[in-house]
């Protein structure tokens, strides 16, 4: 279903860098709304709706961030949004931030891969190449067994979403470096390409 002008892909970014001035906010952003695409075709949903979610989950965190999750209605109400993705995005900080539960597979989805994009993101500037291209979810796993290494990224909330999912974690791990893909020259993470292949 198209959406309406005011609430889609354009007007999305021109609020994001509104509120996010931040870099690495912003490619989190894009990270995750390339996810969200990703899955949204897997499930045969609405791949535009999805994306956008991902693009401002976090809309609020920079100027707001005791408030995260709970200053998006704030944001996104006066200004017509849908309340379908108002819900989403304050379903994604559920039990960290939020008391809204994730229900919908897009909600779902959008809990499970926000963290787990961090983690696939300094496995990935770990390796020689850089790069998202030759990482396997193997080299994912091995890392994800290291509590030291990247420590702000709940492992739990990932597993959590996984079962919520009904998917296994290892097919979650592969299809997020799958879209995650999609934008890795924005994100600095297409690395050297001939190390990577």
């Amino acid at each position: 279903m198209p959406l309406e002008q005011g609430h889609d892909r354009v007007a999305a970014e021109q609020l994001l860098h509104e509120y996010v001035k931040s870099e690495s906010l912003i490619k989190h952003a894009m990270t995750v709304e390339a996810v969200m695409r990703h899955f949204a075709a897997l499930l045969k949903e609405d791949v535009e709706e999805w994306g956008i979610i991902g693009l401002l989950h976090d809309i609020d965190f920079e100027m707001y961030p005791e408030e995260h999750c709970h200053k998006t209605r704030t944001i996104l109400e006066p200004r017509k949004w849908p309340e379908s993705f108002i819900r989403a995005i304050e379903s994604h900080g559920y039990k960290l931030c939020s008391d809204v539960e994730p229900i919908t597979p897009q909600e779902k989805v959008l809990y499970t891969i926000d963290e787990l994009t961090g983690l696939i993101s300094a496995t990935a500037l770990l390796r020689p190449s850089k790069s998202l291209f030759d990482l396997t979810v193997k080299s994912v796993k091995k890392k994800w067994k290291q509590k030291s290494f990247a420590e702000g990224v709940n492992r739990e909330v990932i597993e959590n979403g996984a079962s919520m999912l009904n998917m296994e974690l290892d097919y979650v791990i592969e299809q997020t470096i799958e879209g995650m893909k999609k934008v890795a020259s924005e994100i600095g993470l297409e690395g050297n390409v001939e190390v990577a292949k």
